[in-house]
């Protein structure tokens, strides 16, 4: 016989934080959702919904992959066993995507950064993306295409008013 505990589970998918300039600064090739070896303080700030992605990035190392410089503030209520807002994390990934990952990565220009932060069914989890750098006029090229996107929707949305 089951026993309730009176806990609702949780479930569900709660985004933390997004990394907005990264799809804009580089093109992501391929991604992969990974949990994180996190201290009780650390879930406790990111269900208050404070954390920063700004400055991550992962990197492997000894087989194992790291994420580093992602920011996740001190909890308010913390006593002495408070965690470090940039220390560095453990992320879990199955064997074989560590081992995509560092065949992928290895390449020149390529690197790991966070994409988003989020609680999926009750547990901290990051999404990371393989990426490459854009050079500035990749980057003019996307703001010319999505302002012509924006002109056609405009446009479309002018004449569908009209009949």
């Amino acid at each position: 016989m089951a026993r309730d505990t009176g806990r609702k589970k949780d479930t569900g998918h709660k985004l933390i934080a997004q990394n907005k300039r990264a799809r804009y600064d580089y093109h992501i090739d391929d991604t992969w959702e990974a949990g994180m070896v996190l201290m009780g303080t650390e879930v406790k700030a990111l269900r208050a919904g404070r954390a920063s992605l700004a400055d991550g990035y992962a990197h492997v190392m000894d087989g194992e992959v790291w994420l580093e410089h992602v920011h996740i503030p001190e909890y308010t209520q913390g006593t002495w066993t408070n965690h470090a807002p940039r220390r560095r994390r453990k992320l879990l990934l199955h064997r074989r995507e560590i081992q995509k990952i560092v065949a992928k990565s290895s390449e020149p220009g390529w690197t790991l950064i966070p994409l988003s932060l989020y609680f999926k069914d009750g547990k901290a989890k990051v999404e990371i993306g393989l990426a490459r750098g854009k050079k500035a006029y990749d980057k003019r090229q996307a703001i010319a295409k999505r302002e012509a996107d924006r002109e056609m929707q405009k446009a479309a949305a002018a004449r569908f008013r009209r009949r």
